[in-house]
């Protein structure tokens, strides 16, 4: 995990979405890099990054694509996935995932969510140094 302010990327094609998430995270004080696709946010990297967001229903790599591919590089980032589907038909792939949250969904709950999976990593490094 970085240090100071946690880094969150978030990776959908919605620019309506993208912002009004980036405005979101930014006022509860984390960095946010944001990413219109998959293929984007991999060529830049997951360095320095702390908690992913991606949508589901990309146009180029899907967010469980995506999920997997970030696991193999990193397997203690934790990701969260979003979807404007009401069914997701493959529950089995939805697991591994730090949550599911459907649009429209509650900001609080997501921030809830992401401030959980911070603590609890800087809890566990916290102990990993002592």
């Amino acid at each position: 995990m970085s240090t100071g302010i946690p880094v969150v990327a978030v990776v959908d094609d919605d620019s309506r979405l993208l912002e009004s998430l980036g405005d979101l995270l930014e006022s509860a004080g984390y960095a946010v890099r944001s990413f219109s696709s998959a293929g984007a946010l991999l060529m830049t990297g997951l360095s320095g990054v702390d908690v992913l967001i991606t949508d589901i229903g990309l146009p180029d790599i899907d967010g469980f694509e995506l999920r997997d591919r970030v696991k193999m590089q990193q397997p203690e980032l934790p990701v969260f996935l979003i979807t404007g589907r009401h069914e997701i038909a493959d529950q089995e792939r939805a697991k591994g995932i730090g949550g599911l949250f459907r649009k429209p969904f509650d900001g609080r709950a997501l921030l809830a969510a992401i401030g959980d999976v911070i603590r609890s990593r800087q809890t566990k490094e916290d102990e990993d140094e002592s």
